[in-house]
């Protein structure tokens, strides 16, 4: 086992050899990664049968566990972002703008790797292989740290990924994963000044909480999910359910799965008792403000301010009644993670309202906040949600994992 300093070594040597590779080369390396995938997914799945085991074992709950599996058809997803990263766009070379100053300076602005790109995050096996080919495509190396639960499973994922790369005689020092899941390698790894150029923390809320405390390399923040739905008084109340169930119930142990209901009280007393159906067959428990508990009843826990500032990322949800749009957009501004929020409205004033007003990375009208992820933006694959201003906001695809560089050519001007 190497340690992490070795590791940021090759890392930082890889570096250069990374940002020279052509587009023909890296789309070929990402290629070579996907199918190596597919024609291991037998040992891919032994591997994380080992980590599941484990996690049952411990009693871990089930959204973990749900983060954690990997089965075919999740490999075979995997496999297929890598090859949509393979075929978009190289960002590196990129020309942004250019001109010419009265002087003669010809000024431009130029999208480069950003170096070595470090990741911390949990119990996400996926992260493993597309944190890895989003920084391969962006011609940077990565350093990647997952968490002890997902062990067998991203070792396994980086061999792979190293094996491909040395097949295409291409730097397997591109891609690094830190075996030692203790949390001593975490704090070391936050404070690899001169070897990491970025630093992304992907998890939960004491996970980021901890990096961003802690780290003396810059971080790019990404958030926890506590994402909210909004039945306004002129939503088409059975698409308004169908939109909740999935965004509650489609996979409840993700950051872009809804947390919070909130409903205009001209349509609570018909939409509640409609939202409540679609959830029961899920096991979904509602905590919900008086007026809710009014409507239906002793099946609905009293909601706190905790509630409404929770991600769940299990089957509860928490339910407020809304006097008036400009109530619910205070309520998710106050309580949200800057992540992602819905309307569901037939009024265009109502919905232009809502995406000027609520602060979020993504805003959705009439439709499933669990869109929001680079894989269905077309990005082929995430690095993370970024919930921060700075540099990126929202689903983190390539161009969120380039630097800039000005490049100014003269013929001799002085100042």
């Amino acid at each position: 086992m190497r340690d992490l300093i070795t590791i940021a070594e090759a890392a930082r040597r890889a570096k250069s050899i990374v940002a020279r590779l052509g587009a023909t080369e890296k789309q070929r390396g990402l290629y070579a990664i996907a199918d190596t995938l597919m024609q291991n997914t037998p040992a891919i799945l032994a591997a994380n049968q080992l980590d599941i085991a484990a996690a049952q074992e411990n009693g871990q709950n089930a959204g973990l566990i749900d983060r954690l599996t990997l089965t075919e058809s999740r490999i075979a997803d995997i496999a297929e972002g890598c090859r949509q990263v393979a075929a978009l766009p190289d960002p590196i070379g990129e020309v942004l703008w250019q001109h010419t100053r009265p002087n003669g300076l010809r000024i431009g602005l130029r999208r480069v790797p950003m170096g070595v790109v470090g990741m911390i995050y949990e119990a996400r096996p996926n992260v493993t292989v597309d944190a890895a080919a989003l920084c391969f495509k962006a011609g940077s190396a990565c350093i990647l740290r997952g968490g002890k639960e997902a062990f067998h499973s991203s070792k396994c994922l980086a061999d792979l990924m190293r094996q491909a790369l040395t097949a295409c005689e291409l730097p397997a020092d591109a891609i690094n994963l830190v075996e030692d899941t203790s949390r001593e390698s975490a704090t070391q790894m936050m404070r690899l000044n001169g070897y990491l150029d970025v630093l992304i923390p992907r998890g939960g809320a004491g996970l980021i909480r901890s990096v961003v405390e802690n780290a003396t390399v810059p971080v790019i923040e990404t958030g926890t999910g506590n994402c909210h739905i909004y039945v306004d008084a002129q939503a088409d109340l059975d698409m308004a359910a169908r939109i909740l169930e999935n965004a509650k119930c489609q996979r409840i142990s993700v950051c872009n799965a809804a947390e919070s209901l909130l409903v205009h009280k001209d349509v609570a007393e018909t939409f509640l008792p409609l939202a409540a159906k679609v959830l029961a067959p899920h096991g979904v428990i509602l905590h919900g403000c008086p007026r809710t508990m009014e409507i239906l009843g002793d099946s609905v826990l009293p909601a706190t301010e905790t509630d409404y500032a929770k991600e769940y990322l299990g089957y509860e949800i928490s339910v407020k009644i809304a006097d008036t749009l400009e109530d619910a957009i205070e309520h998710i501004n106050r309580y949200n993670t800057g992540h992602s929020e819905c309307i569901v409205t037939e009024s265009y004033s109502a919905a232009q309202q809502f995406t000027d007003e609520v602060d979020a990375a993504a805003v959705y009208v009439n439709a499933s906040t669990r869109f929001t992820d680079g894989f269905a933006f077309g990005f082929g694959a995430e690095i993370g949600i970024s919930t921060q201003k700075l540099h990126a906001r929202g689903p983190m695809g390539l161009e969120a994992l380039t630097a800039q560089k000005y490049v100014i050519f003269g013929n001799g001007q002085v100042r």
